[in-house]
């Protein structure tokens, strides 16, 4: 029996207004849009960020600028095998773009996409840019690594799990994108000790070095930067844009990829052939490059679907569920390879999936979402509280007066001094 159309695919891809009002939107930052005026001798400006949250004038440039869209087509994924929340905003990617409520777009290669739920539960895509649409698609699926059945997955792991399989029911849909290798690669280096607001800023000032591709929503999107586009960036740029120590790490990568033979982006994609090991042994050769970032490009973007990239939240995971032995432990190089190697032995050659779906859940976004017989920490000492938040948001390198500026913005007076003290012990700091 022919089903009917679902009115949600028909018409073109519309213009959008860039509502920002969604509660799964992670607003990195607001630049305002400000009118400068020409001044001699004045240095050259940085590029702005490519992303900027819209604006009247961006709303108005957006309707001539945006490349003709196509029609809304479905993309034969249920919401069950792709939840476009629980995929985009959590820490895989920082260059997709919540451009209307549940819709986000990005772009895959040198295709500009929107992707938004369908009534029927399916998802739907959009392309904007003038490419063929076969081609775009099959990139699309391949970005989203279609090939790989959620719903088996999860049958397998809460078969030996109660708590994932409820976890399961509530965050369905979370999946593991496969990306480019150099684009992920930068993400991440942008990524050490940072939090996801300024990690988002710099991808964006990165990203604009790449060529542009069109605007959804009051949004700029280009294509990632080629390895000899960003080989034509100082480090002293860098460091103007705000991004620290990590602009030497950037341009010394970049540096040693191009001394690669056949190329860099080559030599990465070619590291998808190799074993765990092998791989984590090459990327951290790279200026940088340590266990952790290397974990996080070797399952986000190089087929290796049991790295487990281990950090504070998935620690208080191992330590409840699986380790529970090393809980009060002080987490050290050494033991991030033993819970690694807890999630192979329970979860399979697919544990980094599954420790996704778990690292989800413990996002704030999704605590609030979440029964309270699910969340990891039920309740923690205020005091322990406030230094695992600032070791998270404001990372282990933090400077003392950052350290003070975290407090503050927590509401931590001078009558906390124990408080702060124990901060500052926290992250070595006198």
């Amino acid at each position: 029996m022919t089903q009917p159309p679902d009115p949600t695919l028909t018409g073109r891809c519309p213009s959008l207004p860039g509502q920002m009002n969604s509660l799964l939107h992670l607003r990195a930052f607001h630049i305002p849009a400000v009118m400068m005026k020409k001044r001699k001798r004045s240095p050259k400006p940085a590029p702005p960020p490519p992303s900027t949250p819209p604006t009247p004038q961006t709303q108005a440039r957006h309707s001539i600028n945006t490349a003709k869209a196509r029609a809304w087509a479905p993309l034969n994924l249920t919401q069950d095998e792709l939840s476009l929340p629980l995929t985009f905003p959590t820490g895989q990617t920082f260059r997709w773009k919540n451009t209307a409520p549940l819709q986000y777009t990005g772009v895959v290669g040198s295709h500009l996409i929107s992707l938004k739920p369908l009534q029927n539960g399916d998802v739907s895509y959009c392309l904007h840019s003038h490419s063929n649409s076969d081609n775009a698609k099959t990139a699309l699926l391949d970005f989203l690594n279609a090939a790989v059945s959620l719903a088996d997955l999860w049958k397998v792991f809460s078969a030996s799990d109660v708590r994932f399989a409820e976890l399961a029911r509530h965050l369905s849909g979370a999946r593991v994108l496969r990306q480019d290798p150099f684009e992920c690669l930068i993400q991440f280096l942008c990524s050490s000790n940072n939090n996801i607001g300024r990690i988002t800023k710099m991808v964006n000032y990165v990203s604009s070095m790449g060529t542009h591709i069109g605007d959804v929503g009051g949004f700029q999107f280009h294509a990632f930067p080629t390895l000899e586009q960003l080989s034509l960036v100082s480090e002293q740029q860098l460091r103007d844009a705000g991004f620290g120590y990590r602009a030497k790490y950037i341009i010394g990568t970049v540096n040693a990829l191009q001394s690669k033979p056949g190329g860099g982006e080559e030599w990465l994609r070619s590291l998808r052939k190799l074993d765990l090991p092998d791989v984590i042994s090459s990327l951290s050769t790279l200026p940088g490059v340590g266990p952790k970032v290397a974990a996080c490009v070797a399952l986000f973007s190089l087929d290796q679907h049991h790295a487990v990239p281990v950090d504070t939240h998935v620690w208080r995971i191992a330590t409840k569920y699986l380790l529970p032995e090393l809980a009060g432990s002080q987490l050290t190089p050494k033991l991030c390879d033993r819970v690694a190697e807890a999630f192979v032995t329970k979860y399979g050659k697919y544990a980094g999936w599954a420790q996704t779906l778990l690292f989800i859940a413990e996002l704030p976004s999704q605590k609030a979402l979440l029964p309270s017989h699910l969340l990891t920490n039920k309740q923690r000492n205020p005091a322990n509280a406030k230094i695992e938040d600032c070791e998270e948001e404001v990372g282990k390198k933090a400077t003392l007066s950052e350290i003070y500026r975290w407090c503050g913005s927590r509401d931590i007076n001078g009558q906390d001094l124990g408080v702060i003290a124990a901060v500052k012990n926290s992250l070595g700091r006198s």
